[in-house]
């Protein structure tokens, strides 16, 4: 079977992980966070429901993983990770920004456009009597 998270990209992803403080009360330990990493793109990428993952694959229920991806999107993870993965490609010349393109329905119209005439009715009008 084919690693779904290599330990090169491991080693990178978790030194951005937020720590976990042990429980107060005792209670069951957390789950791996590796585990969860692996689990979350293979929901994100077959669709299937959270509740769906197999667990006994995955050692991590899809209910956790869900919560370790609530949690790590509230932590900025995914914007740091993005940005270490941009300096290391830029880095080796992989990137080149002058090929970047925006799209424009994600530019703000700042003055909101044209703004159009008012629509004509298309509904059946009333015809004069002639009798």
């Amino acid at each position: 079977m084919k690693e779904l998270l290599p330990d090169v990209v491991w080693e990178d992803v978790r030194t951005l992980l937020p720590s976990h403080a042990a429980h107060p009360k005792g209670g069951r330990g957390w789950c791996d966070d590796r585990q969860c990493l692996r689990g979350i793109p293979f929901v994100k990428q077959t669709g299937i429901p959270w509740q769906y993952l197999p667990a006994e694959a995955f050692g991590v229920s899809g209910s956790t993983c869900w919560r370790r991806l609530r949690d790590w999107t509230a932590a900025g993870v995914w914007p740091a990770l993005h940005r270490r993965a941009l300096d290391r490609l830029a880095a080796v010349g992989a990137v080149d920004h002058s090929l970047g393109i925006v799209d424009a329905a994600n530019v703000r119209a700042v003055f909101g456009g044209r703004t159009p005439g008012p629509t004509r009715s298309t509904a059946a009008s009333v015809g004069a009597s002639v009798t």
